[in-house]
């Protein structure tokens, strides 16, 4: 089993129910914050003194309070910890039931398991746990549907056509949009590309103009 695991959660009562489910594993090493700067500071920490953490279980979201941080949510602090211990298994515990933000993170942020909170999710997290210890991945629980034309839909949605949708939201017109991808490296990001994007997506989810698709694309939670 695992001997050294981070937990990143805020709420006290939901960090003591997995510390008490970590315990019951036989875990020897358990460490908990509430912080995403906090958690990144200590994997960073265990690695220089070459006692890296086993693995990171964080939620996605972190209330935020008087105190300023850099990494604001349990995605910011996946990529971190990723690019500091690229070997790091991860395991997301959250209430967010998206079906396209789960894809996402599986597939962007390489995590390894996803376990939505509910009545039973403590359950749920002990299984997660012994299957990544046993070298599977991309383990989902409880699982859910994702075969109606609905969910495949949203899983269709590209890495870019984020991008496209977050520079909307900033208020950024397509020139301002194809400057930016340009300085990001982003493809394609030529004017003519990015209108016609545009365009798809609003006949995609039936959009009447651009706000409309913003407002739409953050009720499914796709920024």
């Amino acid at each position: 089993m695992f001997k050294k695991v981070l937990i990143a959660e805020d709420l006290d009562s939901i960090s003591q129910s997995i510390i008490h489910t970590l315990e019951e594993l036989s875990i020897d090493d358990i460490q908990h914050v509430k912080y995403c700067d906090d958690a990144h500071i200590r994997i960073k920490k265990a690695l220089a003194e070459k006692k890296p953490f086993d693995l990171l279980i964080s939620d996605l979201s972190f209330k935020q309070d008087h105190r300023e941080n850099k990494l604001i949510n349990g995605e910011e602090l996946i990529a971190a910890a990723k690019k500091t211990q690229p070997n790091i298994k991860t395991i997301v515990f959250s209430i967010e039931d998206k079906s396209f933000k789960i894809k996402s993170l599986f597939n962007i942020l390489k995590i390894d398991a996803y376990v939505i909170k509910g009545r039973n999710s403590i359950k749920e997290l002990e299984k997660a746990i012994n299957r990544i210890y046993n070298n599977e991945t991309g383990i989902l629980l409880p699982e859910i549907n994702t075969n109606t034309s609905t969910e495949k839909s949203i899983i269709e949605i590209e890495s870019y056509d984020i991008s496209l949708l977050k520079s909307l939201s900033k208020g950024l017109i397509i020139n301002e949009i194809a400057t930016e991808f340009k300085k990001s490296g982003i493809v394609p990001n030529g004017n003519s590309s990015i209108e016609k994007r545009l365009n798809k997506l609003k006949t995609y989810f039936k959009a009447n103009n651009n706000v409309h698709l913003i407002a739409i694309a953050k009720d499914m939670g796709l920024i």
